[in-house]
């Protein structure tokens, strides 16, 4: 017995010595049946009285519970983003006028995540309205990946330009990866 386990020792040690292997890199690519969508909605500047739907642009907050790594997602709608094993896409954000009360910002979006990972099989896990001031509203359940909306850039006639940050804007990725 004792003379095996001399035996097995260096095999083992050795089999330690291996490198890890190299990181694979992040998928972007967005499956066909994903990324075909339908056309956003004709809309003049004055219908709504606010920034025409092309030209917003939300910020949605995106976290992977496994790694810890948040990314902030700038997006126009009617635009679909890959990050991994996980899609976004935003159809539609809001914000209540600036006279109206309560203040209310809200995102249309969509979730998709890979369900096996070496397929290109994405599940719809989420389909919805997400409102900053109320997150627990409507919840994107996941056990790995947790969605919501920070902001949604848009104007309404007789409000003042927004002025510029004095603040740094922060970077797409706040934490380090690894």
């Amino acid at each position: 017995m004792r003379r095996a386990a001399v035996l097995a020792v260096p095999v083992l040690l050795a089999a330690c010595s291996k490198a890890p292997p190299p990181p694979r890199p992040d998928e972007t690519s967005i499956p066909k049946d994903i990324e075909q969508q339908a056309p956003l909605p004709k809309q003049t500047e004055g219908e709504n009285g606010g920034t025409p739907l092309k030209d917003r642009v939300a910020t949605l907050g995106l976290l992977n519970k496994r790694n810890n790594i948040e990314q902030d997602l700038k997006m126009k709608p009617g635009e679909t983003r890959r990050i991994g094993d996980v899609i976004v896409r935003l159809e539609s954000c809001e914000n209540t006028a600036p006279w109206e009360m309560p203040e209310e910002t809200g995102a249309f979006v969509q979730v998709f995540v890979r369900q096996n990972h070496n397929s290109e099989n994405f599940a719809k896990i989420f389909s919805g309205w997400l409102f900053k001031q109320s997150p627990s509203l409507n919840v994107v359940q996941n056990p790995i990946y947790d969605v919501w909306v920070k902001n949604c850039s848009m104007r309404f006639p007789g409000e003042a330009a927004p002025k510029p940050s004095s603040s740094p804007s922060p970077a797409s990725t706040s934490s380090p990866s690894a």
